[in-house]
């Protein structure tokens, strides 16, 4: 299968709303879409986002007609630095399946994970960062409430986790290896309109027999501060499957730590036709307690940092000096 260029295709997203720094007051989130944003959850931050969906798969050249369950989760963990985040993240499927190839039609069960990746994301360039330390243009409301051409430049992060597989796995080639790599790139756009624009580019699976490559994106649009809808495309190509994705949907916000969610999946080919419907939820856990400021950044920070170095030795210096008694001395008179 050709894959549709991805540069011309749509953009992939994450999260429930646009933001212009790691930690949000508002969950920061990948559902209920497939793609992953370029942000992370924030330090001391512990996110759950998971969902079933059912839905069927029947394919054309093989005449076979499923009825599908599935479960999928995701475990995301901010620690050490605002950019950095590890995640769980997997999948797990049910399929009662009637073969109608030979004179009597037959049924028969598959059930396993498609997914389990441990991966870390960390990101790499923050253009909002820059334009927070601008501040708005006080001489022009246009310059401030109009597409800016600096807005075509995305936040762009990095990916990279391990795929972990077990044997007799109808949802996966069995290639010999239960361990693979995944990498990816995310970039996220966050316009003034209140569209998000997220787009992956990814490689799986790459030291296999049957190397996956592929992209997602997915462009949100938030409707109000507590409800958004997004569209979704997905492409991906291997000699085990081949398939180009359509989701939309739409989620909410119950409160800033709770969201809810629904969407539609829907397969552009016929080997086989997926139709799912989903609904899911994500919870975090905010144990976030000082925010990284901006100034706080680069070369700045660097040399904030460095002053504060500083003055800690020289108080550390003046206080021994302080309690510091000659030798020889017992300090009794």
């Amino acid at each position: 299968m050709k894959l549709v260029p991805f540069f011309l295709c749509l953009f992939t997203f994450l999260c429930f709303s646009a933001a212009t720094a790691q930690y949000t007051e508002t969950i920061n989130n990948n559902r209920p879409g497939g793609s992953q944003g370029a942000f992370s959850v924030g330090t001391n931050i512990l996110q759950f986002e998971g969902g079933f969906g059912i839905g069927s798969e029947n394919h054309a050249l093989l005449k076979t007609d499923a009825s599908a369950f599935t479960v999928d989760y995701s475990v995301r963990f901010g620690f050490w630095k605002e950019e950095l985040e590890v995640s769980l993240t997997g999948e797990f499927q049910s399929n009662n399946v009637v073969d109608s190839r030979g004179a009597a039609a037959f049924e028969y069960a598959q059930r396993n994970f498609k997914s389990n990746t441990l991966g870390a994301k960390y990101l790499v360039y923050d253009p909002y960062r820059k334009q927070a330390l601008m501040g708005p243009n006080l001489r022009s409301w246009k310059a401030n409430n109009t597409f800016q051409w600096r807005e075509l430049i995305p936040a762009i992060s990095v990916y990279a986790g391990a795929n972990f597989d077990n044997a007799d796995n109808p949802f996966s080639a069995q290639d010999g290896l239960s361990i693979s790599p995944k990498v990816s790139i995310q970039t996220q756009n966050n316009f003034r309109s209140g569209f998000v624009l997220v787009t992956n580019i990814i490689a799986d699976k790459f030291t296999t027999q049957t190397p996956t490559y592929g992209y997602i994106v997915t462009l949100t649009y938030a409707v109000s501060d507590w409800f958004s809808l997004f569209i979704e495309d997905q492409g991906f190509d291997s000699d085990f499957y081949a398939d180009n994705i359509v989701r939309f949907g739409l989620a909410g916000l119950i409160t800033r730590d709770w969201q809810v969610d629904a969407s539609i999946l829907y397969s552009l080919k016929d080997t086989p036709t997926r139709t799912f419907a989903r609904i899911g939820v994500s919870y975090r856990l905010d144990f976030h307690k000082e925010d990284e400021y901006l100034e706080d950044k680069g070369k700045p920070g660097r040399e904030k940092k460095k002053a504060k170095r500083d003055k800690a030795k020289k108080e550390k210096k003046k206080k021994k000096n302080y309690f510091e008694v000659d030798e020889g001395d017992t300090g009794l008179k």
